[in-house]
């Protein structure tokens, strides 16, 4: 009988030891998701009037400026965004093509870095039909008066 109470113990502790080391990679693979942070949306005005910790990743949104895209070497190249109230320099500096959708007078995010009065974005996001516009683009646009339905 006391051998089948000390077997019970035993499996009972590699049950819990189980248990807890399971819950450690859990929690492990949860901050390495988050091993950036959570990515924060902000509009131009909003990076105007308090720049970030040039070693914090977030995302930008707005219009790509009119006249404002500028091709350089390879994939990369240089625009505006606007939401209509402050304007942000824009590198692209990722590694993927720019998007066949991403042209001038249309919302956009990027994501990235606002370093040196630039925003250096790692990745974008066009939109994916002609009357798409990414919410929180829309909302500050309308904050700023600039949003025009293109319904109407």
């Amino acid at each position: 009988m006391a051998g089948m109470k000390s077997l019970k113990k035993r499996r009972r502790i590699q049950v819990i030891v189980a248990a807890a080391v399971a819950l450690v990679i859990a929690v492990g693979l949860i901050g390495y998701g988050f091993r950036d942070g959570i990515n924060l949306y902000r509009s131009p005005m909003q990076l105007a009037e308090a720049a970030p910790d040039p070693d914090e990743y977030f995302q930008l949104g707005g219009l790509v400026k009119e006249g404002s895209i500028v091709n350089r070497d390879g994939v990369e190249f240089d625009f505006v965004i606007t939401d209509g109230a402050a304007e942000i320099p824009v590198s692209y500096v990722g590694r993927d093509p720019r998007p066949d959708l991403f042209t001038e007078g249309q919302g956009t995010i990027a994501k990235g870095y606002y370093r040196n009065g630039r925003f250096e974005a790692r990745d974008l996001l066009a939109k994916h039909d002609e009357t798409y516009m990414p919410k929180e683009v829309m909302d500050t646009l309308k904050e700023t008066g600039v949003y025009q339905d293109p319904n109407s």
